[in-house]
């Protein structure tokens, strides 16, 4: 509906204002119908979240895959990333959980799981469905500014310093937020991430990856996203608003992980959306591996690789 609005009323608009004021009605109700629904039917369990609170996926309208791509993630973290059932996990970007629910099933007693938004409407929905079932899940509401999602938040994410002791991990995890996130505070949280995590813990973090194969791509049109508008050390997709879809220099990427003193797991797994045929999804996957202080004083160690 709406993208018939957009080709067609483009010109017109107040018409495709009221176009899209119809369709987030609509849109709504089709939430409210599938929820209870599945409520009734007994298929909504006790961790799953309104829909009206899902704001990752790939069908916007019904949001019907929130499970499916939690579970492929978790399967992910696992097969690429290495997880382990005795993990100390930190989810920087957690959502309403879409791969917690999942890692419940995982973590064993002598795991835990940290997760922190931006959303405090998400923080709230988590904390209350986990925090009688599972004792070692904990939310955390990050007060960061975004124009989208949180436009009274009180810090940047340049500046922001996670609300974690020094070590207190052996897994960080982020997914689809480096590409909504500026090269000043990405540096900022790959800091952090190496600050909190233990020696030889892993980070586990999806990107946009611009290397030789994905220009090209992109410069034929092949690429599921076209990255045009230039930004410090990347490139975006919205001139007015780049966090919106912000892809990066592989180059820089990988400067960045030295100079942080993280090692990259070897090789950074490619996803499809460069038009690439690839068994590990949307985005591109970087794990890499906390370097030890000997290390990080002596030079760079030697490329580590997984299978």
């Amino acid at each position: 509906m709406l993208s018939f609005a957009q080709r067609h009323l483009g010109g017109f608009p107040k018409m495709h204002k009221a176009a899209q004021a119809v369709h987030k009605v609509v849109q709504r109700a089709v939430w409210v119908a599938l929820d209870a629904g599945e409520t009734l039917l007994g298929a909504k369990g006790p961790l799953i979240p309104p829909r009206r609170l899902m704001n990752v996926g790939s069908n916007e309208f019904t949001r019907s895959d929130f499970n499916r791509i939690g579970g492929e993630l978790f399967e992910r973290l696992v097969a690429i990333g290495g997880l382990q059932p005795h993990d100390k996990v930190l989810d920087v970007g957690c959502g309403v959980g879409r791969i917690a629910i999942p890692l419940t099933r995982y973590l064993s007693v002598q795991g835990s799981y940290d997760g922190f938004d931006i959303v405090a409407e998400s923080i709230e929905h988590c904390a209350k469905a986990y925090h009688s079932r599972f004792k070692q899940f904990h939310f955390h509401h990050a007060d960061l500014f975004n124009t989208t999602y949180n436009p009274g938040g009180r810090y940047l994410s340049h500046e922001y310093t996670f609300p974690f002791a020094d070590q207190s991990f052996s897994f960080v995890f982020l997914t689809s937020v480096f590409t909504h996130m500026l090269s000043q505070g990405i540096e900022n949280y790959l800091r952090e991430i190496r600050r909190v995590l233990a020696p030889g813990g892993r980070c586990f973090i999806t990107y946009f990856v611009l290397n030789e194969y994905s220009e090209q791509t992109i410069d034929s049109g092949k690429a599921a996203l076209a990255f045009t508008h230039p930004i410090d050390h990347g490139k975006s997709t919205h001139v007015d608003q780049p966090e919106a879809a912000v892809a990066f220099d592989e180059a820089y990427i990988r400067q960045i992980y030295r100079e942080t003193g993280l090692d990259i797991v070897e090789p950074i797994r490619y996803g499809c959306w460069s038009g690439r045929s690839s068994a590990v999804g949307y985005q591109d996957i970087v794990v890499a591996v906390k370097r030890d202080a000997d290390q990080r004083r002596g030079g760079a160690p030697q490329a580590t690789r997984i299978a």
